[in-house]
């Protein structure tokens, strides 16, 4: 199975670049309180100022490498496998975000809400590799685009941990098959940040996906051309696609690597299209471990 499916209407440079970008993210997620505090500590022996040892570089760049196992989509029997190894960039700008999952444009920052405009993004795969849906379009690999609320229900003075609500709404676009729009997606989320000791850092994540009618038909709408004696043709409907809790753990080694970890579980109880032949399971996992190495920043700090 190839890295990232291969669509006729695009090139295999422009996928690496959506791959990048996405991944990146994820590889920002990585820069937990941990390393800040690692950095904090060097910092203050070298400055004997604790007010410029919190303050974060405007920019940091490096290597990000990861291995990720998930189901070929909510509901499937078959699974997709990645090994992914890219370069990162978190940027911290005032308006412009790559970090802490932010990738795009900050447009509103008080200490209680936060709204942006950014990414996300999933991985496809093939048809021929999914046994229940053999003979039917691949499935691309899409990015979502488009604005996200959220609201810090946590004790911003505390410093050790965040609890936050965030609501992204976007637009989902198939890059595998010419930019073709899949629907919108709505992913309300409860998250949680904190700050262990011996630099370990844990964020967890408890919330719903949900989708339109032409998202929802491209996951699991089967076409009357496209059934079979063993799979019947099926009109797919919006609405929830799937529950899910998860768990991101990072571990600071020093203050450039990071090594993290993965875990979401999905349930499809009370999912809206719980009924098409192509849903076999119930429920599903998704695993994954990474490192993120740190090779220059700026010596420029961020204003926040």
């Amino acid at each position: 199975m190839t890295p990232f499916p291969q669509g006729k209407h695009m090139s295999h440079a422009v996928l690496m670049a959506v791959a990048a970008s996405f991944f990146l993210s994820a590889a920002a997620l990585a820069e937990d309180d941990s390393a800040q505090e690692v950095r904090a500590q060097e910092a203050s022996a070298q400055t004997a100022s604790p007010d410029a040892a919190k303050k974060l570089p405007l920019w940091e760049a490096g290597l990000f490498g990861m291995g990720f196992t998930q189901p070929a989509y909510p509901g499937a029997e078959d699974r997709a496998s990645r090994l992914l190894g890219l370069p990162y960039l978190i940027y911290r700008g005032k308006y412009l975000r790559a970090d802490r999952g932010t990738l795009g444009v900050r447009a509103l920052k008080t200490p209680r809400v936060e709204l942006d405009v950014g990414f996300a993004a999933s991985l496809g795969s093939h048809s021929s590799d999914i046994a229940v849906r053999r003979g039917m379009a691949d499935l691309g690999y899409m990015i979502e685009f488009g604005p996200r609320l959220k609201m810090n229900l946590g004790d911003i003075s505390s410093g050790r941990g965040d609890s936050r609500l965030q609501f992204p709404l976007r637009k989902v676009i198939d890059i595998s098959h010419g930019f073709r729009s899949r629907g919108i997606a709505f992913e309300p989320q409860w998250v949680t940040d904190t700050r262990l000791p011996k630099r370990w850092f844990v964020s967890t994540n408890l919330g719903a996906i949900f989708g339109d009618s032409k998202l929802a038909d491209t996951l699991y709408g089967v076409a009357p051309g496209e059934a079979t004696p063993t799979r019947a043709s099926y009109t797919a409907r919006g609405g929830l696609i799937a529950m899910r809790a998860g768990l991101l753990a990072s571990h600071t080694l020093t203050p450039d690597v990071r090594l993290f970890y993965i875990l979401r579980i999905e349930s499809l109880t009370g999912a809206a299209n719980r009924d098409s032949p192509l849903v076999r399971r119930n429920s599903g996992w998704s695993a994954g471990i990474g490192i993120a190495w740190g090779l220059a920043r700026s010596e420029q700090s961020a204003r926040d």
